[in-house]
């Protein structure tokens, strides 16, 4: 974790510093409590004290140098760390006095705004790494000197001082909608996610999914799927739950038999998968209710078919490949029962089921994140391992608060860009301008913003490449007739499927290292298991009813049915066995029958269930002829 997540790379921290920054943990897991239970400050006083307390700990914690992760914070550090609080409370302290004289700013405010920027840069660069800094200061550089260009890029240019007040003085910077989301959302459910592991919820889902799967062949990678997609529900992080996952499930893997880069790749396809499974998805989902201002539980509603069909593709290439290797699952002795794990923890997902009633009911997403810890609290009490008294709770305060630092510092980051784009109107261009290089075509314009979503995703964190492309990208497919909610989600997901596409696939990289495999290759194994990832954006940005846009609860249905035989289509294409060995032609056949099926449309579903069909019939007689083994 420490070498391939940066965000792991903090400081082990002992004696006064590991007090201070207990408390500062405290403090900002405690605010957001308050804010969520009542009701946030004004905008700008919210966002600042969340960002305040975050720059505190991350100069605290975080090292200038990647490794230097010794209990010892050197002076610069704590100097950083009381700027980053001061130049973070200032416009808390002084909020009235700015809102009063709102566009005259004065030397000090300038000079706070150019500190505080130049602090969020730096813990954007030690939490994130160089890349989405560069990315700012690419956008800041363009704000400065964007009248020295030529032709359609050039602007008419902005001082160092407009640029300063439009970036830390107001609403449109840092202090902006990624900001704002993490201030009064994201935070409090990164809360609720770790109130929930106390409960004892993940090890839940690993006896849910071995009752389930652990006796069918190929179990142990079946558990690996089936726990992650539930794990997916309450963690966003694609690293930290291949590392959690996978440490279990991985060497299960390779004892049955499977292939180190093949067991590494289901577990870091499985777990990245997790942030686009309802009800709690990944950060980026919250942003996008900011941007298509409709509720937390449409987008719930909407991603929940695409994720559907995407564990089932992993789930079912694990299936086949385990057919064709002859892997066979867990003794039945070595397995939990089903009935007694439903009895014994199955009140552990009450809080899940209560969270997600509650946004239907209307509820703010904040709201109910804080009726569901306390549920999640109280359910605690009832086993003695997972009672929560004081000390426990602030314990679990200050690690929600270390889990957000990262959150907090890209979206403060990503508050610059998008700054910039307001400010400079650079958005509209560059969305006008690929509608151009895409000659209007939609099928082009989403593989250029796949593209794009890709390349950003291996170097930003998921959330920054969200909100950057729907800045920039999706509006130039809704100008293609793509509905907002396909638009913003083709975004989504493909910035996530970056964690596991080469060359740069964090997520496979870390599944890698637990199996002793090879990177590059578990990435390409991870890419044709996650193939539902690469393929179901395409076909809901085409056909929005697969995002439930226009959809009756009949076609539902029918979209359920088809688009699941059409992935273990696929998946039997690309496994290359189904009832025996597939000949390329079949699998070619397979193939475009899958993405026939998974297209929604009666004319698409007959046509690739004829195909389908007919390979199935072929298969069938052909095993029926090969000699049984002995």
């Amino acid at each position: 974790m420490v070498k391939l997540d940066r965000e792991s790379g903090y400081r082990r921290l002992t004696g006064k510093w590991a007090v201070a920054i207990a408390f500062l943990g405290v403090a900002l897991g405690l605010f957001h409590l308050y804010t969520a239970a009542t009701l946030p400050l004004p905008a700008q006083m919210q966002r600042a004290t969340q960002l305040a307390i975050a720059l505190g700990m991350i100069f605290l914690l975080y090292p200038a140098r990647r490794g230097d992760i010794k209990g010892r914070v050197p002076w610069y550090d704590v100097l950083l760390a009381i700027l980053g609080l001061a130049a973070g409370f200032y416009p808390v302290v002084f909020y009235e006095d700015l809102v009063a004289r709102a566009g005259l700013v004065t030397t000090l405010d300038l000079t706070v705004a150019a500190v505080g920027t130049l602090l969020v840069l730096e813990a954007t660069r030690r939490v994130a790494g160089w890349p989405m800094v560069l990315v700012a200061l690419g956008f800041l550089a363009y704000a400065l000197w964007g009248n020295l260009l030529p032709g359609l890029f050039r602007h008419r240019g902005y001082s160092l001082a407009r640029l300063l007040e439009h970036t830390y003085l107001g609403l449109e910077g840092i202090f902006g909608i990624p900001l704002g989301v993490s201030a009064t959302v994201i935070f409090v459910y990164l809360l609720f996610a770790q109130f929930l592991e106390k409960t004892g919820i993940r090890q839940f889902f690993v006896d849910i999914a071995m009752a389930l799967t652990g006796q069918s062949p190929g179990g142990p990678a079946k558990v690996a799927v089936v726990s992650s997609a539930l794990e997916g529900t309450i963690s966003g992080s694609s690293i930290a739950n291949t590392a959690g996952s996978g440490s279990f499930t991985i060497p299960m893997m390779k004892r049955l038999g499977y292939r180190p880069e093949f067991a590494a790749a289901v577990e870091a396809s499985a777990s990245t998968g997790g942030q686009l499974m309802p009800p709690i998805m990944g950060a980026a989902a919250f942003v996008m209710v900011e941007f298509l201002n409709i509720p937390y539980i449409e987008i719930a509603k909407a991603a929940a078919i695409p994720a559907l069909l995407y564990f089932t593709g992993v789930f079912l290439m694990v299936h086949l490949e385990a057919l064709r290797s002859g892997l066979t699952g867990l003794p039945r002795d070595q397995l939990p029962r089903l009935k007694d794990v439903v009895l014994k923890q199955g009140y552990l997902v009450i809080p899940l089921v209560v969270i997600f009633w509650l946004m239907d009911a209307g509820f703010s997403p904040a709201r109910a994140a804080v009726y569901g810890m306390a549920l999640a609290w109280v359910f605690g009490l009832l086993r003695p391992a997972t009672r929560m008294g004081i000390r426990a709770i602030l314990r679990t305060l200050e690690e929600a608060a270390r889990s957000a630092l990262g959150v907090i510092a890209a979206c403060a980051t990503a508050g610059i860009i998008v700054g910039v784009v307001t400010l400079t109107g650079i958005g509209l261009k560059l969305s006008n301008n690929l509608l151009d290089l895409a000659g209007q075509n939609l099928w082009v314009a989403l593989f250029f913003t796949m593209i794009a979503s890709l390349v950003l995703g291996m170097g930003l964190p998921t959330t920054a490449t969200y909100i950057v492309l729907a800045t920039m990208a999706a509006p130039a497919l809704e100008k293609l007739g793509v509905a907002p909610i396909a638009a913003h989600l083709f975004v989504f997901y493909f910035g996530i499927v970056a964690d596991i596409t080469p060359p740069v696939a964090l997520a496979s990289y870390a599944g890698a290292a637990i199996a002793g495999a090879n990177p590059m290759k578990t990435g390409v194994e991870s890419v044709k298991l996650a193939l539902g990832a690469f393929l179901v954006p395409y076909i809901f940005a085409v056909s929005p009813s697969l995002v439930l846009v226009g959809a009756t609860p009949l076609k539902i249905l029918l979209i359920l049915l088809t688009a699941t035989t059409g992935m273990a289509a696929l998946g039997a294409a690309v496994t290359g066995h189904l009832s025996t060995s597939l000949r390329a032609l079949e699998r070619l056949a397979l193939a475009v029958g899958g993405i026939l099926l998974v297209d929604p449309g009666l004319m698409t579903d007959l046509a690739g269930a004829a195909v389908v069909v007919g390979v199935f019939a072929v298969q069938f007689l052909r095993a029926r002829r090969q000699p049984r083994p002995a």
